[in-house]
């Protein structure tokens, strides 16, 4: 097809209009075309380093309520995500939350000099180094962390202090699996002892069954290299297992016969196995982040009520919302994929009439399992309400709305 014959007129109009408009700015007095050129530099020359967040954006971690940090000992720990600012399922890996380290300092390791033992009951012990370790066929995917002391208590005010030891990130590594396969574990062997390099050695005892399940030697977060205070240069993750378990500066893996008493372990063994089952995999679990404590309602309308959802038993099939304190109950649309044990983000569309109300959320995991409310935690443990198991907490979380629109924490 002939190209159409070019606009003479059309170009000249335009001509006409640029030179006009140099001419205007000929005319322009010297201090305005300044205050022009300073105006643009304010707004493109201001220096941000990249990857920094614009001065608007305030979300931070704060430290756990019941504790203070830094520590008696200068050091920062137990600080938690700021959930009621989250979008999305992935917690930036600057707003992760930490929970403890092993001694009184985040350890510094050189990556050249970092080493991976495994041993024991295995054909071929092994020492691999960092180099090798990113030669391997690696995976990606997306997991939550939850710390032990994640439990909501009447006497915190926002969704940071009630929730805030959990966070959710990209994982790149080698499957466990892989090493444990090529080391050749022997007959009769039944554990791992996870270990790594901090001041204290901190150490856990994970089932064989899940090393060689879905457990990841992870080296990178968020598509970069692991930050130290999660672990750097590499750290075990147990999908759905308590936070305890994912152990930091990896640096050695010991396949036993039996279950070891460790470090990490002394606290949270129990005679009880309903609330070993809460430690070893995360119940179902669920939070409202908007509308909740310390958050306000801008007068009567539509609004969209959010959160997010988790399982350590698997991805999250469906969440509930109450808009009545649990008389009843309507689907919410999950508004992210539902990968296992992972965060999942959910929603749904409501109108506040402007009287008072308590909001509620419960996840049904992919295995069936509901999230409980506070009176069946207590019935199921045989205990008046209130009771919190020695366990993960993973009971409903409800936040009352006043008729002024501000929201509060309704535990009682």
């Amino acid at each position: 097809m002939d190209s159409p014959p070019t606009d003479r007129r059309g170009f000249l109009k335009r001509s006409v209009g640029l030179i006009g408009l140099a001419a205007a700015a000929e005319a322009t007095p010297a201090h305005a075309q300044t205050q022009v050129m300073d105006d643009h530099h304010q707004a493109t020359d201001g220096i941000i380093a990249y990857g920094e967040r614009s001065k608007f954006v305030t979300s931070k971690r704060v430290p756990v309520p019941e504790r203070h940090s830094p520590d008696d000992f200068g050091l920062t720990f137990h600080v938690n995500t700021p959930l009621q600012d989250a979008l999305g399922i992935i917690t930036p890996s600057s707003l992760f939350y930490v929970a403890t380290h092993r001694g009184s300092f985040v350890p510094e390791i050189d990556p050249q000099t970092h080493r991976l033992m495994i041993h024991g009951m295995v054909d071929r012990p092994l020492i691999f180094t960092m180099d090798e370790l990113r030669r391997l066929p690696y995976v990606t995917r997306v997991h939550f962390i939850e710390c032990n002391g994640n439990r909501a208590r009447a006497s915190h005010v926002t969704v940071q202090d009630t929730h805030g030891l959990t966070s959710c990130a990209e994982w790149t590594g080698v499957p466990l699996s892989l090493l444990l396969k090529e080391a050749g574990v022997q007959s009769g062997a039944s554990w791992i002892v996870a270990e790594g390099a901090e001041e204290v050695k901190g150490a856990s005892s994970i089932p064989l069954g899940k090393a060689l399940d879905d457990c990841l030697v992870a080296y990178g977060m968020n598509g970069e290299p692991l930050r130290p205070q999660q672990g750097f240069p590499l750290r075990l993750l147990v999908p759905g297992f308590e936070g305890i378990y994912q152990i930091k500066y990896l640096r050695r893996i010991k396949v036993v016969d039996r279950h070891y008493m460790t470090y990490d372990d002394y606290g949270h063994i129990t005679n009880d196995p309903r609330a070993a089952a809460l430690t070893e995999q995360i119940g179902p679990k669920s939070v409202i982040t908007f509308p909740s404590g310390g958050q306000a309602l801008q007068g009567r309308g539509v609004y969209e009520i959010s959160g997010l959802a988790w399982s350590g038993g698997g991805a999250v099939k469906t969440v509930e919302v109450s808009v009545d304190g649990g008389s009843t109950w309507k689907t919410a649309d999950l508004r992210s994929p539902a990968y296992p044990m992972a965060h999942t983000r959910f929603a749904l569309s409501w109108t506040w009439d402007g009287r008072e109300c308590v909001l509620m959320s419960r996840c049904t995991d992919a295995n069936g399992t509901r999230q409980p409310t506070p009176a069946e935690v207590a019935r199921y443990f045989n205990r008046p309400l209130g009771y919190r198991p020695p366990g993960t907490d993973n009971s409903i979380q409800p936040w009352r709305i006043a008729s002024d629109g501000s929201v509060h924490n309704a535990i009682a």
